[in-house]
């Protein structure tokens, strides 16, 4: 079993993300996942542009967020994405939204990879689990 790959992106809550009450708009943190799964790709040398290049696409199945407190204005939250690879035709990421050390939300999206060209799923591409093994050695 390969090990777990972990990013944290930090980022700044704008205006536009909340609703009247100053709060961040409920959806937006599937946005904020969003921008997680995004450098985590990016992170292991294989940017989500890059795929879809080569004629991939990654649609979301499935996602749950927990929402364990408000997320306002202004504040810089940390968006910590996590994925234990695993020989599997889907793609699980788990995510932490934090604000200094208050847990705010928790969740995860499932993926399937597809081809563009055909739209049906298949199996994990050998450029992304290249990508991965190479992200790998580089931390250890």
């Amino acid at each position: 079993m390969l090990p777990e790959l972990m990013c944290t992106t930090t980022l700044r809550v704008r205006y536009a993300d909340t609703d009247q009450m100053g709060i961040v708009y409920y959806a937006m943190h599937l946005v904020y996942f969003e921008v997680g799964r995004t450098e985590l790709l990016r992170a292991c040398g294989i940017p989500y542009a890059d795929l879809e290049a080569q004629g991939y696409l990654l649609p979301v199945l499935e996602a749950q967020v927990r929402y364990l407190a408000p997320i306002h204005y202004d504040d810089v939250l940390e968006i910590r994405t996590r994925y234990t690879p695993r020989y599997s035709p889907t793609l699980r990421l788990e995510y932490e939204i934090w604000r200094g050390g208050q847990l705010l939300a928790t969740g995860y999206t499932l993926h399937v990879f597809m081809t563009a060209r055909h739209r049906r799923p298949i199996r994990s591409p050998a450029i992304f689990w290249k990508a991965v093994r190479r992200y790998i050695l580089h931390q250890q």
